[in-house]
């Protein structure tokens, strides 16, 4: 299973619209940060293990996709914090990890 990334507000609009459907799960992640370098592995190994394919995975580049960034922190009433996974269900935020939290092992345990 592989993540899309999205870089517009319209594109974001979408992805909040579907979780009225279907379960998103957004990585927030930095391009210049170590931490959430290891971050994005942790999530790039839970989808090549056994994901939960009743969900999409997306990833907002923060630096690059500012606006979208600070967009879902403000339409899901989350601190932005980066790196930064939450699982997004019926346009709001269901769980969240930040940080170091953000493991293949925490992943697995909210979303399978």
């Amino acid at each position: 299973m592989k993540w899309k990334e999205i870089t517009t507000l319209e594109e974001w609009d979408d992805i909040l619209e579907k979780s009225t459907k279907r379960g998103q799960v957004i990585l927030k992640h930095s391009t210049t940060c170590p931490v959430s370098s290891n971050a994005l592995k942790e999530y790039e190994h839970y989808l090549e293990g056994s994901p939960n394919n009743n969900v999409d995975y997306i990833i907002v580049k923060v630096i690059e996709s500012r606006a979208v960034s600070n967009k879902i922190a403000e339409d899901l009433s989350v601190k932005h914090e980066s790196p930064q996974v939450i699982f997004v269900k019926d346009k709001s935020k269901y769980w969240t990890a930040s940080h170091w939290s953000v493991t293949t092992e925490h992943m697995k345990a909210v979303l399978n």
